[in-house]
């Protein structure tokens, strides 16, 4: 018996000590800083938007800081707008575009590879990243500069439980409240990387899918975007 009552002590000494450096471990992971986020300006010809960049799609948020800080969005137009889906820029083709000129082909001349992350959903005010079709690129490389903002609808529950009977997929709680109560575009779900959302200015994207649009898609009078800069929203939010 006084072998069994050490043996005992041991397992149990054992499985304290293993509990002690597991609740460390834990409270060290939630101590550790949280990557800072990133808040980009957007000015645009009918007003600001700010969008918040997520720390998860690592590759899209780096590629993004790069083009907003080489100035390569500014003058840049949104050539495609769909209202109740979405608007589109990052053509750098359409700097000084004619009426009438075909847009939507250009780019930095590199595509960045995909970061479709389960969580990550096509909400209103989403920014995801334009592709090419699956035909001729698999694995859903994203456009190097083009990106899109999710104008969007509101969806009743029963339609989303179709979608995700067609597609064979399932929608987090959270994701089917923001299809309900605010809108987005579910079918793109896991098709597109979404790398960010609008944080502020909304409202613009509304007024973006509300102008009138050619065939084509491309707005009748342009609808520019005048510059992007990376800001401090704490330093933001102290000047309101």
């Amino acid at each position: 018996m006084k072998r069994l009552g050490i043996i005992l002590a041991v397992v149990l000494f054992t499985a304290l000590s293993t509990n002690m450096e597991a609740q460390k471990k834990n409270k060290k992971q939630k101590e550790a800083p949280k990557e800072p986020e990133t808040h980009i300006l957007i000015s645009t010809s009918l007003g600001d938007i700010t969008i918040k960049l997520y720390n998860e799609t690592k590759l899209h948020k780096a590629n993004f800081i790069k083009l907003v800080t080489e100035n390569f969005y500014n003058d840049i137009l949104f050539h495609r707008v769909i209202k109740d889906f979405m608007v589109q820029a990052g053509d750098p083709n359409s700097k000084g575009a004619e009426a009438g000129a075909q847009l939507g082909s250009g780019g930095p001349g590199y595509q960045i590879p995909a970061e479709i992350i389960y969580g990550l959903y096509h909400k209103k005010g989403a920014l995801s990243a334009a592709r090419t079709g699956d035909q001729g690129n698999p694995t859903r490389m994203s456009s190097g500069s083009q990106f899109y903002i999710v104008h969007g609808k509101k969806f009743a529950e029963a339609e989303l439980k179709q979608l995700e009977a067609r597609y064979g997929t399932t929608l987090l709680p959270e994701q089917m409240a923001a299809y309900v109560n605010v809108g987005g575009a579910p079918h793109l779900d896991g098709q597109y990387t979404v790398f960010g959302e609008v944080v502020e200015g909304l409202d613009i994207i509304d007024k973006i899918a509300a102008v009138e649009t050619a065939p084509g898609d491309r707005p009748k009078t342009d609808v520019k975007i005048i510059s992007m800069k990376i800001i401090d929203k704490k330093i933001e939010k102290s000047k309101k």
